[in-house]
């Protein structure tokens, strides 16, 4: 090898460790795959502030929604590995593989882990104005008004989407969908009664539900919740076997310095112990995940059995973006 080579290679790495040794020096960005004051936006904002104080550095969050989550996910495996951007996504990140027909990156070669976060339930929504009352007198309502009842979800791939399907499948009973870029619009539209149903996380719905701005009618949870006492579960409601529990994770770029890697997981880790964030996402029906399970490598292994999870589900609804 020509020395001057070797030497310029070597001053290189040396530079890269010093960079990687004083991470961070300037704000980390938290990109966020929907629209502001969603469901995941709201995990990421709160996950953010309270990594700032571990990490030494302003979190900022960008939200850049779009295709079901998959702009934000191709941003963050094409962004520099430095630990300066990174991505907060739910169970989109399994179902994307299954979803399109064609992926700019592979989730499970072209990211970096960070950890798991929360595990979310859904809420069955629908506009107060609809003349039903549980989840029985919903089922009928959309047996006799399939071609005009409208089931909002925020975009393909979005945890609505998914418990859209698993509703249609468990009512056989196919409606009409209507796509948003994110759940802020869709439940803007419920509460103006725009559109009739939509069945989204806890995350986001617990507020309105609280506030009487729209019926509840189901939570997708083998239990109820103590944020929300009176709403059956599925199972109490009629539908049993109707469950479904959203997660969330935290990436960066595939190749991040391992120095950098090791700071963004020891932040999540410690914000996940605070008592003013366990509380935030229990007042928002969330469940912060056990120690073990905050791990890169466990959220590895979760993506991975999720996409397993999750591939012959879509593949039966025949549900596929381009």
């Amino acid at each position: 090898m020509n020395p001057s080579k070797l030497i310029g290679g070597l001053a290189l790495a040396l530079v890269a460790t010093a960079a990687a040794a004083q991470y961070p020096t300037k704000p980390v960005t938290i990109v966020v795959p929907f629209a502001a004051g969603g469901p995941t936006d709201t995990v990421a904002r709160s996950v953010g502030q309270a990594m700032e104080k571990s990490l030494g550095a302003n979190v900022i969050i960008e939200n850049k929604p779009g295709a079901g989550g998959t702009i934000a996910i191709a941003d963050i495996a094409r962004s520099p590995a430095d630990g300066y951007r990174v991505l907060v996504h739910h169970i989109g990140m399994a179902t994307a593989p299954s979803l399109y027909r064609k992926l700019p990156f592979d989730p499970l070669k072209d990211l970096d882990y960070v950890g798991l976060i929360n595990d979310v339930p859904m809420t069955l929504l629908v506009r107060s104005t609809l003349p039903v009352n549980n989840v029985k007198e919903l089922a009928a309502y959309a047996k006799q008004n399939k071609d005009k009842t409208t089931l909002a979800n925020a975009g393909i791939g979005a945890a609505s989407h998914l418990c859209g399907l698993l509703f249609q499948q468990a009512i056989e009973t196919d409606l009409t969908t209507v796509p948003y870029k994110g759940t802020a619009p869709a439940i803007t539209d419920l509460i103006g009664g725009q559109v009739d149903i939509l069945c989204d996380q806890t995350t986001n719905t617990t507020e309105q539900i609280k506030a009487g701005k729209v019926k509840a009618l189901a939570l997708t949870a083998p239990k109820r919740l103590d944020s929300l006492k009176d709403l059956p579960t599925s199972a109490e409601a009629g539908l049993p076997g109707f469950e479904l529990s959203i997660w969330h994770g935290m990436y960066a770029p595939k190749n991040t310095p391992k120095p950098v890697l090791d700071k963004l997981v020891a932040a999540l880790q410690v914000a996940l112990k605070d008592p003013a964030l366990n509380k935030r996402f229990a007042d928002l029906g969330a469940t912060t995940v056990t120690p073990d399970r905050q791990t890169p490598d466990a959220l590895g292994k979760h993506l991975k059995s999720e996409i397993d999870k999750w591939a012959p589900i879509i593949k039966k609804a025949g549900i596929y973006a381009d």
